[in-house]
């Protein structure tokens, strides 16, 4: 299985519905966005910001289980993308042992930060999921978003604006 090593490039907030977006960044620029819930997105942002909170989060707890058993976090892996669910791996050393704990990637990219472990995504994974931005915007709406915004089109295009005076000053703004 080959792997490329990511980075955290953002977390986003959707705005239809309380979920978020951690987007994973590959050297290639490809963008590897994956749904997560909003606490498994505070989880990163509050380590990824350096922030300390009064008593151990859950992810701070998974890594002092890990630090106080004398294991050693080697890299987190989202490993497979199957029926549009991505799952991860936590690979770690015990004792000169190789051992991968299943993961849900939110988790598994939480403990990754405080860990400051790599994080490594399958590149079938990567080839299947995700989205190389363009340099023409244009390209990048695909027929069907098209569609959906030809209402507004629509509405422009529609508009009557022959009763607006053209000399007519506009409001000034605040600079």
């Amino acid at each position: 299985m080959e792997l490329v090593e990511v980075t955290i490039d953002s977390i986003r907030v959707s705005l239809v519905s309380h979920h978020r977006i951690v987007v994973l960044k590959d050297p290639e620029d490809r963008y590897l966005p994956i749904w997560i819930g909003p606490f498994e997105a505070d989880a990163i942002t509050i380590a990824l910001q350096g922030g300390d909170v009064a008593r151990p989060l859950t992810h701070d707890l998974m890594r002092n289980l890990i630090s106080e058993t004398g294991a050693a976090a080697q890299h987190i892996l989202v490993s497979e993308l199957r029926d549009d669910i991505f799952f991860a791996r936590i690979v770690l050393d015990v004792d000169g042992r190789h051992v991968e704990v299943d993961s849900r990637p939110s988790d598994a990219i939480a403990l990754a930060v405080r860990l400051k472990c790599p994080i490594y995504v399958a590149d079938s994974v990567m080839d299947k999921a995700s989205i190389v931005p363009s340099s023409n915007m244009g390209e990048m709406v695909s027929p069907e978003e098209v569609e959906k915004l030809s209402a507004f089109r629509d509405l422009i295009e529609d508009l009557d604006l022959s009763d607006l005076d053209p000399g007519e000053d506009l409001p000034k703004t605040e600079e």
